[in-house]
């Protein structure tokens, strides 16, 4: 796990001079970035003696990566593994954690107030961690753990660049990829701007919680690993600028990634005007884009949520 590719992206900007990488993180065993959280979560409790093979019961909620990643780290080390998804799950991760023997529970109601599930997929988790023996959930969305993980994330893009990042877009959920990095570049004293990416309608930077399609990035409530001092600037990012920020990638690059690494791209082409020619600028993909084939790379799905608008990332 870890250790993953980062590939310069030469086409993605014409006219663009500064120079642009892109870690592309679908190459962890589990297909995201997420590996990376499932297992620092659960690793101590593993050595501690908490989690015991056989009889502890892992319990989480999640949009998908997460989800899949500690399917099959609950699958190698012997817990069962319930996971609370929702609606907005994808097909194909479903079936990916059925393979991996995954309990799935499925949240259907919409939280009165924002529209959105994760506030009903949370209290879901909290009733059947309060009736399941030996239950333990790892709480991507609070437990310091998760940020922790990507302070080597970042360490492995520092290093693959000879400690030069001038920019870091990366987006945000739980906070965790985006609190490790900054702090990693923190503690090495890294003279690097952090562009938080957020999705519009999400709450995490006090904008109003709306509905939104694309999962992977952005919440519906502000998560407790948020830290307002990790990010110098903030670009927030539609769902269709996700589309077409996607299609785009794989047109000019051949890079078939997901939503939230579709939001840097976005961003990051917001802000180019403003980024010096002879910067350093790297981009966290977070997934790749064989799990949104049904959604964002379906011109069917992306015709019926918005339209005719092939002509925004076709050359």
């Amino acid at each position: 796990m870890g250790n993953t590719p980062l590939v310069e992206l030469e086409r993605l900007l014409p006219g663009f001079e500064a120079r642009v990488f892109a870690k592309i993180e679908r190459f962890n065993p589990g297909g995201s970035i997420k590996d990376r959280s499932g297992l620092s979560m659960l690793s101590s409790a593993i050595e501690s003696g908490e989690l015991v093979p056989g009889r502890s019961v892992v319990v989480e909620s999640s949009s998908g990566n997460l989800a899949v990643g500690l399917a099959q780290i609950c699958r190698y080390f012997g817990f069962r593994f319930i996971c609370v998804v929702d609606g907005k799950t994808t097909e194909q991760n479903l079936a990916i954690l059925r393979a991996y023997g995954a309990e799935i529970e499925v949240v259907t109601e919409r939280d009165e107030l924002t529209g959105e599930y994760l506030p009903m997929r949370l209290r879901r988790v909290r009733e059947l961690v309060a009736r399941t023996p030996y239950a333990f959930w790892p709480n991507q969305y609070a437990n310091l753990l998760n940020p922790q993980a990507h302070e080597k994330t970042m360490g492995e893009i520092a290093r693959a660049l000879d400690g030069r990042v001038d920019y870091l877009f990366c987006s945000v959920s739980t906070f965790g990829t985006l609190r490790g990095c900054a702090d990693h570049i923190r503690k090495e004293g890294m003279d690097t701007t952090v562009v938080a990416v957020d999705a519009e309608g999400s709450a995490i930077f006090g904008l109003e919680s709306t509905r939104r399609l694309i999962p992977g990035h952005g919440a519906s409530v502000v998560p407790a690993l948020m830290d307002p001092t990790a990010a110098d600037r903030v670009v927030h990012v539609s769902d269709l600028d996700c589309v077409v920020a996607c299609r785009r990638l794989i047109h000019r690059e051949a890079i078939l990634a997901g939503g939230s690494s579709g939001a840097t791209v976005a961003a990051l082409a917001r802000l180019r005007d403003e980024i010096p020619a002879d910067s350093t600028v790297a981009l966290v993909f977070p997934d790749g884009g064989d799990r949104y084939l049904d959604t964002i790379y379906s011109d069917t799905w992306v015709r019926r949520h918005f339209g005719e608008v092939s002509h925004l990332w076709k050359d």
